[in-house]
């Protein structure tokens, strides 16, 4: 428990894995809150108005408990156990206790806001304004001027949608873990890469299945059955298992989406908003609900008779080629990659010898070598939470920058998808300068018995989204931990990774690291040539099926729930204009929607098109000077990925560009508009 509880004796602080037990997690929680609570009522009996006696000090009060949920969570997304599963409730009840009773506690209220009240008078930094700005408006936000009787109902709410959200986690990753289909024959995997069917043969043998193949849906699984299987049925039932999870019988999320829309939309009226897309996007750059449709309709006006010509091709490629006279959405991704090979002469499978997991990541250092001057030392005497994360030292030429996780394959007691998190956030804590402690876990398709990790060119692409979200993270350079590195708008938190993965359509950046795994051979000039224009293929689709997650999500959370008694119902309403396949019965978005029922992107899935705006925008800059360009590269570090949110983020992006982002920038990348 201790471990939980006290600084780490270990180089650069990192965190002792090897000593946290699952049992420790309550018990140092319940000690680390006791502990709060006297810390807390010494403050409250304070006279001070003072920035530092009062926000300064009320974040380092809540320093243990932060570091204590951080690794908790952690480890219940990336390496999680019945046990971790089992206390996630209490964890969550806990925290969120804790939380309310400072938030809407009056006596602490009342000292924030003399500290806000007489903010003109402190001389300031720009950062400290920022943070005081941040802090009075949750303290608002949250319910510090409400009446007892309201506080109390937000109490309630608050506690319900943290079981809520960790209710919808579990049964998502449950249901992904339930399902497994053997394969006794072969023929019904014609199509599918040799790398699959090694990588589906070993996972069958482990589980005691010698000769047989197994499919999961793990998404290294998922994407290449529905890519490349000829089997038509095979396609259309792991579509339907994929599709469906989390759907019905005991893991059914309906519920929980049906209960979470209506609590958050009575927490936004208790605060007097009118939704809570409302309450959501007042800090966010998009300010309303009413921009964040119209900035979504205007890229539906624009990509929709795109998407229509495209899926007029795929249709007419499967009556063609297999007399299908109806495209299903199990069909879509199949068609689309022959299409692709037939007009651009493009085989992503040809690419995976050249991707091999160790170059990548390789290549990847030397990317951020150029343009940061970042350098990577893998560190094997440093404890990790599971035997494939790997952690590395960074440095620049000023010295240590941080510490760097890096956790590639998938497992049962991993969830899906990928993700960048922080275990120790860069900034000042209880008067001690810390470095950043990040890491990047993602799901790639695991090495066999005769190959290393090969990874699709779409691997390779989230790579570097994640790693620059990890850049975001370590190259962090603010006072204050609660504004440094990703603690930004959400609608910005993208701009740092999708940025990123516009290098790998250049040639300049491919040359670095894509060499075949086994010749050595560096990647043709024909084959980036195809890589590049494989990047605005079928953009149309690709678009609308980012604006149908979009709208789903402002439907759900801009409107009274109150008529919403059918999750599919809602769906069909929302999406009516945007889908060009059927409707699939028994398969639904929202039940394993994560991101906006467990995750932090409610009323903001809008944020990644929004974001791809500004890293179109932002690119162009780096393609007029060069895309190794020392001088934008050194803008971009000290205005964007150094500032975190010590500043509105327009203002961050003005100071690197010299303007504002331009939506044409993205419409022109993506073949939309000349």
């Amino acid at each position: 428990m201790q471990a939980l509880l006290n600084p780490s004796p270990l180089k650069y602080g990192a965190l002792p894995f090897d000593q946290f037990q699952t049992a420790d997690f309550l018990p140092a929680l319940e000690v680390a809150i006791k502990d709060a609570y006297v810390e807390l009522e010494h403050w409250k009996k304070e006279r001070s108005a003072a920035f530092k006696d009062v926000i300064v000090s009320l974040d380092d009060l809540r320093e243990t408990i932060s570091q204590i949920s951080s690794i908790f969570y952690n480890l219940h997304s990336a390496h999680t156990n019945d046990e971790l599963e089992k206390i996630a409730p209490e964890i969550s009840t806990k925290l969120t206790k804790f939380s309310n009773d400072v938030t809407l506690d009056p006596i602490v209220f009342a000292r924030i806001e003399e500290c806000w009240n007489t903010r003109d008078k402190q001389n300031l930094t720009t950062e400290e304004m920022m943070i005081l700005n941040k802090t009075y408006k949750s303290f608002v936000r949250n319910g510090a001027k409400l009446q007892e009787a309201a506080k109390t109902r937000m109490r309630q709410i608050d506690e319900a949608l943290a079981k809520l959200s960790i209710s919808f986690s579990q049964n998502v990753l449950k249901a992904t873990n339930n399902f497994e289909k053997f394969i006794t024959d072969k023929a019904l995997l014609d199509g599918l890469p040799e790398s699959f069917l090694e990588a589906s043969s070993e996972a069958a043998e482990k589980k005691g299945k010698k000769g047989q193949w197994l499919l999961t849906l793990d998404y290294p699984m998922i994407v290449p059955v529905l890519t490349y299987a000829k089997n038509r049925e095979l396609r259309r039932e792991m579509f339907l298992a994929h599709s469906s999870k989390a759907f019905s019988g005991d893991l059914d999320n309906k519920p929980n989406i049906l209960e979470v829309v209506k609590l958050r939309y009575e927490r936004a009226n208790l605060l007097g908003y009118k939704t809570h897309a409302d309450y959501v996007l007042e800090e966010r750059m998009a300010d309303t609900p009413e921009k964040v449709k119209n900035f979504l309709s205007e890229l539906n006006v624009k990509a929709k008779p795109h998407a229509q010509r495209e899926i007029a091709k795929l249709t007419n490629l499967a009556l063609e080629l297999d007399g299908i006279k109806q495209l299903e959405k199990w069909d879509s991704a199949y068609y689309s990659e022959i299409l692709k090979k037939r007009e651009i002469g493009f085989d992503e499978e040809v690419l995976r010898p050249y991707f091999s997991l160790e170059k990548v990541i390789a290549g990847i250092f030397q990317v951020t070598q150029k343009l940061y001057g970042l350098n990577y030392k893998e560190l094997t005497d440093l404890p990790v939470y599971h035997e494939d994360v790997k952690v590395y030292e960074v440095t620049d030429k000023n010295g240590f920058v941080g510490l760097f996780y890096m956790d590639f394959f998938p497992r049962a007691s991993k969830r899906g998808g990928a993700w960048m998190t922080s275990f120790v956030d860069q900034g000042i804590s209880r008067g001690e300068s810390r470095r950043p402690h990040v890491a990047i876990v993602c799901n790639f398709t695991k090495p066999t018995n005769t190959k290393p990790s090969l990874l699709t060119l779409n691997e390779v692409t989230t790579l570097y989204h994640e790693f620059g979200h990890a850049l975001h993270g370590l190259l962090s350079k603010c006072k204050y931990t609660s504004l440094s590195g990703t603690n930004v708008y959400w609608d910005f938190v993208e701009l740092p990774s999708q940025i990123m993965e516009n290098w790998v359509h250049e040639k300049d950046c491919l040359d670095l690291f894509a060499a075949h795994y086994v010749t050595g051979e560096k990647i043709s000039t024909d084959l980036i040539e195809k890589i590049k224009k494989s990047g605005s293929f079928l953009e149309g689709l690709a678009t609308m099926r980012q604006l149908t997650f979009a709208t789903l999500d402002m439907h759900w959370h801009s409107q009274d729930p109150k008529a919403f008694a059918d999750v599919l119902k809602v769906e069909a309403q929302a999406t009516k204009d945007l889908s060009f396949l059927p409707d699939v019965p028994g398969t639904s978005i929202s039940c394993s929607f994560s991101h906006i029922f467990a995750g932090g992107y409610s009323a903001g899935y809008y944020s990644y098109k929004w974001a791809e705006v500004l890293d179109a925008d932002a690119f162009e800059y780096f393609k007029e000077k060069g895309i190794f360009n020392p001088e934008v590269a050194k803008l971009f570090r000290e205005n964007i990925l150094e500032r975190g949110g010590t500043e509105h983020p327009m203002n961050l992006y003005k100071k690197f560009r010299g303007k504002e982002p331009n939506v044409d920038a993205l419409l022109r990348r993506a073949g939309i508009i000349n």
